[in-house]
């Protein structure tokens, strides 16, 4: 409960802070260099794709099954998956849908799902992550699954009182809510057996990737690693620890969470006595964060503090996409390969 409180938390100041963003420059290198000892590096995925684990999933319909809101759980019942609208702030309820064999069913999807082939489907969400009602009514949809990450509530109770059934499912950060998410997305429409087969296939694909790591790992000792949300022009700074989904991240890239180290839970924010105690090796950022606060220079003259530390002293920091460094998902392996290959070189 206390990740999808954090994520939730990260959607509350992304729908705050978007206008907040800057576009300065950062300057980077790219993930494919050398291991680096010190320097940006930005980590991104080879390939965006989402393979299906069924070429042709046929729902099992009607189904009925527990929408678990904030205000307690309601019993949904959905007896057509023909046109589904699939939100949330990372995009995973979208891939998850993809990944079941039902891409061709998305008629609405959030910004963050850039995936091959979703191109032509339409954005029912504006800027900020705020989802517009007339926008999903207006793709008459036959039901609609979200996590609670976009809102307003009200906009969402709109298309509810539209006769819409809407599913509200758990998308907890870690591997094991991508398979949570995977199950549930697949009962709502009705392909349970899609469900564990891409839960499954998610887990045997981050327990290999996790693996390999190790050959990537050429430190002698682990590396102290650290994740930080950024948003520079509101001055909101935060540092992700134990149970925020960042220490799973991390542990599969054969590191420790320095922040948990420190004795953080969930997301809490950043202070220069936390940072000093943490002192990480290397420091995850979202690209379009560490641009909010002007770079590498920015971040390091707004917080000294970071520059006192390893990561900071060495420039040794690894930005990834906003929609992906906590995606988790069917992409999850992908994800864990494409930051190991920044943080450890190729």
């Amino acid at each position: 409960m206390r990740r999808l409180v954090s994520r939730l938390a990260v959607g509350t100041l992304a729908l705050a802070l978007t206008a907040c963003t800057a576009t300065a420059d950062v300057s980077r290198e790219p993930a494919a260099a050398a291991a680096p000892a010190s320097g940006p590096v930005t980590a991104a995925l080879e390939d965006r794709t989402v393979a299906p684990v069924a070429e042709a999933a046929v729902p099992s319909l009607p189904v009925t099954v527990v929408s678990r809101e904030r205000a307690g759980d309601r019993e949904v019942t959905v007896d057509d998956a023909s046109r589904i609208v699939a939100v949330d702030m990372s995009g995973a309820i979208a891939a998850t849908v993809v990944g079941l064999g039902l891409g061709d069913h998305l008629v609405g999807r959030d910004t963050a799902s850039e995936i091959p082939g979703l191109e032509d489907v339409a954005v029912v969400t504006a800027p900020g992550h705020t989802l517009t009602p007339e926008a999903v009514l207006a793709l008459e949809p036959t039901v609609v699954v979200t996590d609670g990450s976009i809102g307003p509530s009200d906009a969402v109770a709109q298309v509810r009182d539209a006769g819409i059934p809407v599913v509200y499912v758990e998308n907890e950060a870690g591997f094991d809510g991508a398979g949570t998410l995977a199950r549930q997305v697949a009962d709502a429409l009705g392909v349970p057996e899609a469900g564990a087969a891409l839960a499954g296939r998610i887990a045997a694909e981050v327990s290999q990737a996790s693996a390999e790591v190790a050959a990537l790992a050429v430190d002698d000792a682990p590396l102290r690693m650290a994740f930080l949300y950024l948003r520079g022009s509101a001055g909101v700074y935060y540092m992700f620890g134990d149970e925020s989904g960042a220490d799973e991240l991390i542990d599969a890239l054969g590191g420790v969470d320095a922040a948990a180290d420190a004795g953080i839970t969930g997301m809490q924010p950043l202070t220069d006595e936390a940072m000093l105690a943490a002192d990480p090796d290397v420091i995850l950022v979202m690209t379009n964060g560490l641009a909010s606060v002007g770079g590498i220079d920015g971040l390091l003259e707004e917080r000294p503090a970071i520059a006192l530390t390893s990561a900071g002293r060495n420039r040794r920091i690894v930005d990834m996409d906003d929609h992906d460094i906590l995606a988790f998902g069917p992409r999850s392996a992908a994800i864990v390969t494409a930051l190991a290959t920044a943080v450890h070189g190729a």
